[in-house]
C-alpha cells in the first residue's frame, strides 16, 4: 500500500486524474475496464474526502508533500537575506498572516518564493502560490481558485470552495503582488483564516492589508557592500561580465541595493564595461536628480530602467513597448499578434530582451512576462509613441480569436483539459475586454498600479511618495475602486467594462446573490433589464466587443466561475449590437443564474429577455422567454427568492407567452405546455407538456417536462411512478452538454430528485449510486456538505454506520467553511446521524444530533421534514424494546398522514410496528391500514412484513422479512430482522 492506504493501482490512477485525463483515457493507459477505473475512482473519492473527480485531481497535482501549485520555478540562485527567510518561517508559527512588505524592486517577490519553497515540507496539504499582477479588482477569488484548481458550483460560492480545500489541514497561500487589490485580498484573506485553522498565508505588497494578526516583515533594500556585491557579481558573471568588488560595489552603492536595479546593470555589463555603467548611472542620476523630489531608490530604478531602454536596438524597443498592453504572461503566439511580423523574428527579439533582463522567460509555465515594475515602464514608452490605439485593437483581436479558440477546445473536449489554457490568459481577455469598453481611449488594460517605482494611487494615479511618477498611461485612467468614475469626476469608466452601478433594486445584488457585488458590479449592467446603468442602451466598440464578452461569459460558465458567467452575459447584453442578441444573451444570463440557486435573479432577467425580444419583433423569443418566466417561478420557489414574485403576475405569463409565440413552432409550443403545466399542477396538462417536449427531440425539455409529471405523481402520492420517471431523467443527461447554461438546473435537480425519489421508495442501491453520481458531477457536485447531505441518508438505512459517521463529519466540517448557516436540506442527514447513534447505543449522541436536525431543518409538527423524527423516534423505541425485552413507553403513537415525502412511509411503517411491539389492541389493523405505505416503499414493505411476524410469531414472515432487507440491502435491519427469529426458534 502506498501513504494514505492507497493501493498502488489507485495511485496510478490518481496520478492520471492529476493530467485530467477521462476515464477511458486511464482505462487505455494501464490496460484495465473502464469499470475498474471507476471503482478507483470512487475509492479514491471516499479515503480522501474529495467532493469529485476534479477535486481528486487538484489533489493529485499537490499529491507530493508540500507541493504548492503555481510556485515558479527559480531561473537564477537566491543570493543573501538569509535573516529574512529565518525571521518569516519563525513567524508562521505565531502569526497565521504574514506579509513582506517594501517598494517596488526590492525582491519581495524573489524572497517569497524562496520561503514557499523552504517552508512547502511543513504544510502537507500543499497549497498555492498566486501572481495578483495581472488580476483586477474583483477578481481575485478566481486567481487563487484557477491556481487551486476548485470550480464553483449550485449552492457552494467560489470563496467556500476555495475555503473547502485550503480548510482540510495545514496548507500555504501565498499571494503575491497584492498592493492594486488591498481591499478584496484583505476581506478574502481575512474569511480563509477566519474558516481554515490550519491555514498560512504569505503576502506580498507595498503596503500592509490591516487584517487582525497581521506579521508585517519590512523588506529593505540589500547591504550595498555585502549581498548587494554578491548578487551583482553573480548576475554579471552570468552575463559574461567580469567586475572586480570594489567596482561592484560602487555601483551597488549608486543604485541604492535595489535587487532589479542591480539586475538590470549587470545584464549590461558586458555591453558598457565598468567604467561605461558608472558613466550612465552618474549621467542618469544627475538628470534626475533636477527633477522632482521622491524616494532616492525609486530614482535609482528609473534611471536604470531608461538607459536599458535607450541601449536597445530599434526593433527591440518596438517589441517592448507593446508589450506593456498583455496584463499577465503571453506566447509567442500572443506577441505576434500584437506587434505583427513573424514568429522567428518575434522570438529572436524576445530573446534578446530576455539577455538583457527587461522580459522574464517563464520556463516553467512557458512563455513570457514582464515585471510589474518593468511592464509600468515599457506602458509610458507606448502612450509616447502614439502606439496605443493600434496595440490595444491587435489586443482585442487576439483576445477574440484565443476565446474563440478556447470555445472550440471546450467543446471538443469532455473533460477538463482546457481549464489551464483559459486560467492562463483569462486575466488577459478580462483586460481586453474592460479596455475595448472603457470611455478612456488611452487606458491600458492593467490593474490601477502605474510605473512601479512607488505605490499607485487608486483613486488619483500618482505614485504615493507625490514624485508623480507613472502619471502617464496607466496612471490616467484614475478609476476609483468605490465608484467607478474617475478621479477627477469626468465620469472615465462609465462605460460597461468599468462602471459599477448595478441597480440593486431589480438586479444583481439585492436579491442576495452577491453578484451585483463580485460579479455584475465589475462589468457594470442593470440585472433586471441588461441596460448599462444610466438606460443610454449599448455601449462599447462594437461586434468584437459583444463577441467576447459572449465568449468569456461562456467559458466562465465552462470554467465554474458561476457569478461571473451570469455578469459576462449580462455585459454581453449591454455590448449587443441589437435587441435581439441581447435578449439572447439576457436568457443564457437567467439560466447560469438559475444553475447556481438565484431563481429570483433568473426570473427578472427572462423578464427582461422577453422585453429585448419584443422591442426586436422577436414574437417567438419573447414567448420562449415569458414562459420560462413562469416555470421558474412556480418550479423553483425556495430556489433563491428573496421576494415572492406577484402572483397576478406568474398565472398571467402563460397565456401571454401563447399569445406572443407561433404555437405551430413545435419549440415554442413545447415551452409554452411546460409553462401551463406547471402553473395548474394538473397531470393531463403535464402530461400533454412531456409529449410536446419530446417532439422537439431537445432532451432539457424534455427533462423538465418529466418533472412536472414527477411532482403530479409525486402529489398523487404514487412514488414508484416518480421514481421511475426520475430515472428517465437520468438517461437524458448523456445527452445534455454541461457547458450549456440551459442544463444546468436540469443536470442539479436531474440528480437529486433521482436520489430523493431512490430513498422515498426504499431503493437503497439508487440511492447511493444517484448520491454518488451527484458527487462526482461536474455541476452538481458540490462541497462536503451537499454531497454528504444525499449519502448518509442511505448509509444509515443501509446499516453502514462507519461510513455514514465518517461522511456525516466531511458534511459538518464542509459546512463549517461555508460562509452561510446550515440549509434546512441537511435536517434528514442529521437526522439519520442521530439514528445511527441510537442504534449503536450512543444516546448522548443521538440526541444531540436529533436535536441539531430539528434546528437545522426548524422542523415543528406540521414541518415537511416531522415524519423524519417520527421515523427516528419510532425506530429506536423498537431498537430499545428488542433489547430490553419490554414494551416500550415511549415513542410515537401515530403515523404522520399520507405518508408522502421522503420519510412519510418509513414513518407510518415504523409507527405501526411499534403499535405491535407495544402490543396495542388495535395493532394488526394498523398494520393492515399502512400498506400503502409498503406498496410504494420496499423499507416499508420489509417493515410491515417483519410487524407481521412479530404479530403473530410467524417464523415465516419473519424470514421473508429478512430477505427483503437483504434485498434492498439493509445489512442492520437484516440483522436485527435474523435476531428476532432466532428468538422465535427458542420461544418455540
Amino acid at each position: 500500500m502506498t501513504g494514505g492506504g492507497m493501493s498502488e493501482r489507485e495511485a496510478e490512477v490518481l496520478a492520471a486524474l492529476g493530467h485530467r485525463l477521462t476515464n477511458a483515457q486511464i482505462a487505455a493507459r494501464l490496460h484495465i475496464s473502464v469499470r475498474t477505473v471507476e471503482s478507483h475512482v470512487s475509492s479514491l473519492l471516499r479515503k480522501h474526502g474529495a467532493a469529485d473527480r476534479k477535486e481528486l485531481a487538484a489533489l493529485a497535482r499537490q499529491s507530493r508533500t508540500g507541493e504548492l501549485a503555481g510556485l515558479p520555478a527559480a531561473r537564477t540562485s537566491f543570493v543573501g537575506r538569509s535573516a529574512e527567510r529565518a525571521e518569516i518561517i519563525a513567524a508562521f508559527e505565531s502569526s497565521r498572516l504574514v506579509t513582506l512588505a517594501g517598494p517596488g524592486g526590492v525582491g519581495k517577490t524573489r524572497l517569497a518564493v524562496a520561503v514557499a519553497g523552504a517552508a512547502a515540507p511543513s504544510f502537507p496539504h500543499g497549497g498555492a502560490f498566486v501572481d495578483l499582477v495581472p488580476v483586477r479588482d474583483g477578481f481575485v477569488a478566481e486567481a487563487v481558485a484557477a491556481a487551486l484548481g476548485v470550480a464553483e458550483r449550485p449552492g457552494q460560492p467560489l470563496e467556500d470552495a476555495i475555503a473547502d480545500r485550503l480548510g482540510r489541514g495545514r496548507a500555504l497561500l501565498v499571494l503575491d503582488n497584492c498592493e492594486h487589490l488591498l481591499d478584496p485580498v484583505a476581506a478574502l484573506v481575512d474569511r480563509l483564516l477566519a474558516v481554515c485553522p490550519a491555514t498560512r498565508a504569505l503576502v506580498t505588497s507595498r503596503e500592509r492589508l490591516g487584517v487582525p494578526g497581521e506579521r508585517v516583515v519590512s523588506v529593505e533594500p540589500l547591504p550595498p557592500g555585502s549581498d548587494a556585491v554578491e548578487l551583482f557579481l553573480d548576475r554579471a558573471g552570468a552575463a559574461g561580465f567580469a567586475a572586480g568588488r570594489d567596482v561592484a560595489s560602487r555601483i551597488c552603492a549608486r543604485l541604492d541595493g535595489l535587487p532589479l536595479a542591480i539586475e538590470l546593470a549587470a545584464a549590461r555589463g558586458a555591453a558598457l564595461g565598468a567604467d561605461g555603467l558608472l558613466a550612465a548611472l552618474d549621467d542618469n542620476l544627475r538628470l534626475l536628480a533636477g527633477g522632482r523630489g521622491g524616494d532616492r531608490r525609486h530614482r535609482s530604478l528609473r534611471t536604470v530602467l531608461g538607459w536599458s531602454h535607450d541601449l536597445l536596438e530599434t526593433d527591440e524597443r518596438a517589441l517592448f513597448r507593446r508589450l506593456a498592453v498583455f496584463a499577465g504572461g503571453f506566447g509567442l503566439d500572443a506577441v505576434v499578434a500584437v506587434t505583427g511580423g513573424s514568429r522567428s523574428a518575434a522570438a529572436d527579439v524576445l530573446g534578446r530582451l530576455v539577455d538583457k533582463s527587461l522580459v522574464v522567460h517563464r520556463r516553467d509555465a512557458g512563455g513570457w512576462r514582464l515585471l510589474e515594475t518593468v511592464r509600468a515602464f515599457a506602458a509610458e514608452r507606448l502612450e509616447e509613441s502614439g502606439e496605443l490605439p493600434d496595440a490595444r485593437r491587435r489586443h482585442l483581436a487576439w483576445a477574440v480569436e484565443t476565446a474563440d479558440a478556447l470555445t472550440t477546445a471546450r467543446a471538443d473536449d469532455p473533460d477538463t483539459a482546457w481549464w489551464g489554457r483559459f486560467d492562463a490568459v483569462a486575466d488577459d481577455l478580462r483586460a481586453a475586454l474592460a479596455t475595448a469598453t472603457t470611455a478612456d481611449a488611452a487606458a491600458l488594460p492593467s490593474p490601477e498600479g502605474t510605473f512601479a517605482a512607488g505605490t499607485a494611487d487608486g483613486a488619483t494615479g500618482a505614485d504615493a511618495d507625490g514624485s508623480g511618477v507613472g502619471e502617464s498611461a496607466g496612471a490616467r485612467v484614475g478609476v476609483d475602486r468605490a465608484t467607478g468614475a474617475g478621479a477627477d469626476g469626468s465620469g472615465v469608466g462609465e462605460s460597461a467594462g468599468a462602471r459599477v452601478g448595478v441597480d440593486r433594486a431589480t438586479g444583481a445584488g439585492a436579491d442576495g446573490s452577491g453578484v451585483g457585488e463580485s460579479a455584475g458590479a465589475r462589468v457594470g449592467v442593470d440585472g433586471g433589464t441588461g441596460t448599462d446603468a444610466d438606460g443610454s442602451g449599448v455601449v462599447g466598440v462594437g461586434g468584437e466587443a459583444h463577441r467576447l464578452a459572449r465568449r468569456l461569459a461562456g467559458l466562465t460558465y465552462g470554467r465554474r466561475f458561476l457569478r461571473e458567467a451570469v455578469a459576462r452575459y449580462e455585459q454581453a447584453a449591454v455590448l449587443a449590437p441589437g435587441d435581439g442578441e441581447a435578449a439572447r444573451d439576457l436568457a443564457d444570463a437567467a439560466e447560469c443564474a438559475l444553475a447556481f440557486a438565484r431563481a429570483g435573479q433568473a426570473y427578472r432577467l427572462q423578464l427582461g429577455a422577453a422585453e429585448r425580444a419584443r422591442a426586436a419583433g422577436d414574437g417567438n423569443a419573447e414567448a420562449v422567454a415569458l414562459a420560462r418566466a413562469a416555470v421558474i417561478a412556480e418550479r423553483h420557489p425556495g430556489f433563491g427568492f428573496d421576494d415572492e414574485p406577484e402572483e397576478e403576475r406568474v398565472r398571467a405569463l402563460p397565456a401571454e407567452a401563447a399569445a406572443a409565440g407561433d404555437l405551430d413552432d413545435p419549440y415554442v409550443a413545447a415551452h409554452v405546455a411546460a409553462a401551463r403545466a406547471w402553473s395548474t399542477g394538473r397531470p393531463d396538462v403535464a402530461g400533454r407538456a412531456l409529449e410536446a417536449a419530446r417532439a422537439t427531440g431537445d432532451p432539457v425539455l424534455t427533462s423538465s417536462a418529466l418533472d412536472a409529471v414527477i411532482c403530479a405523481a409525486d402529489r398523487g402520492g404514487r412514488a414508484r411512478e416518480a421514481y421511475r420517471l426520475a430515472g428517465e431523467r437520468l438517461k437524458l443527461l448523456p445527452a445534455m452538454d454541461g457547458d450549456d447554461p440551459r442544463t444546468g438546473i436540469e443536470i442539479v435537480d436531474a440528480l437529486h430528485t433521482a436520489s430523493f425519489f431512490a430513498v422515498a421508495v426504499g431503493d437503497l442501491h439508487g440511492a447511493l449510486e444517484a448520491a454518488r453520481m451527484a458527487a462526482d458531477d461536474d455541476v452538481t457536485g458540490s462541497h462536503p456538505a451537499l454531497a454528504g447531505s444525499r449519502l448518509v441518508p442511505p448509509l444509515v438505512l443501509a446499516g453502514d454506520f462507519d461510513q455514514a459517521l465518517a461522511r456525516a463529519a466531511e458534511m459538518v466540517d464542509g459546512q463549517a467553511r461555508v460562509d452561510a448557516p446550515p440549509g434546512r436540506w441537511m435536517a434528514p442527514a442529521l437526522g439519520m446521524v442521530a439514528l445511527a447513534h441510537g442504534l449503536r447505543g450512543d444516546d448522548t449522541a443521538c440526541q444531540a444530533w436529533r436535536a441539531r436536525a430539528i434546528a437545522v431543518g426548524h422542523i415543528g409538527p406540521a414541518s415537511r421534514y416531522a415524519p423524519l423524527i417520527t421515523f427516528i423516534d419510532a425506530r429506536l423505541a423498537i431498537h430499545q424494546a428488542d433489547l430490553t425485552h419490554t414494551s416500550p413507553a415511549d415513542g410515537p403513537g401515530r403515523g404522520p398522514e399520507g405518508g408522502g415525502g421522503m420519510f412519510g412511509r418509513y414513518a407510518i411503517a415504523a409507527v405501526a410496528e411499534l403499535a405491535v411491539v407495544r402490543g396495542e389492541p388495535d395493532a394488526a389493523e394498523r398494520v393492515a391500514a399502512a400498506k400503502a405505505a409498503g406498496e410504494e416503499n420496499a423499507w416499508a414493505a420489509a417493515c410491515l412484513k417483519r410487524a407481521q411476524g412479530r404479530l403473530r410469531g410467524d417464523r415465516e414472515a419473519l424470514s421473508e422479512s429478512a430477505e427483503m432487507w437483504g434485498r434492498i440491502g439493509a445489512a442492520h435491519e437484516r440483522e436485527a430482522t435474523l435476531r428476532l427469529l432466532n428468538l422465535t426458534d427458542r420461544s418455540g
